[in-house]
Parts: structure tokens; sequence; C-alpha cells
């Protein structure tokens, strides 16, 4: 949750079970930063997070999505996502 609060997520943390999200609002975008993919699950909720953000993102260690979601960002781009790799 620390990577989404960093995009700037108003989320608050009830405890180790529970978190209050709040909604969209404009007031609070979230913010394209660059931040690392420490899962599978969580790669792939910045990578959602970072197609709706404002600006641009970039996710390190996205070996640890394409673990478990094949060729994410071919099908995500058959979409209309922006997704790019970089070497």
């Amino acid at each position: 949750m620390d990577k989404l609060i960093d995009m700037g997520a108003q989320i608050i943390l009830c405890d180790p079970h529970r978190a209050v999200v709040i909604g969209h609002n404009r007031e609070f975008d979230l913010r394209g930063t660059r931040m690392s993919s420490p899962d599978i699950r969580a790669g792939i909720a910045l990578l959602i997070a970072a197609m709706s953000a404002k600006g641009t993102s970039i996710i390190e260690n996205i070996e640890q999505i394409d673990r478990g979601y094949q060729n994410v960002d071919s099908r995500l781009n058959a979409i209309g996502a922006r997704i790019e790799r970089f070497s």
C-alpha cells in the first residue's frame, strides 16, 4: 500500500487486516511514479494503478508480473493501454 500512497492514493490503515480507501476525487488523482513490483498480485495492482494515474509510471522487477500474467502488456495494449517495455 505504501507504493499506492506514494502515487497519491488516499488510504487509511485501520489494522493489519483492514484499510479504508477513499474513492476517486479530482483533488487526489493518482500520479505516475517509479516503483518496483514485489510479487505477482501487488505487481498487477501497481500496473492497474499506473494505468489510471496521470503521467508516466515506471515499474521495475516486472518479472514478478510476468510469472502470473502471460503477455499482460500486449493484452492491455490491445484494449487501449499504453505500456512499453524497456531492457
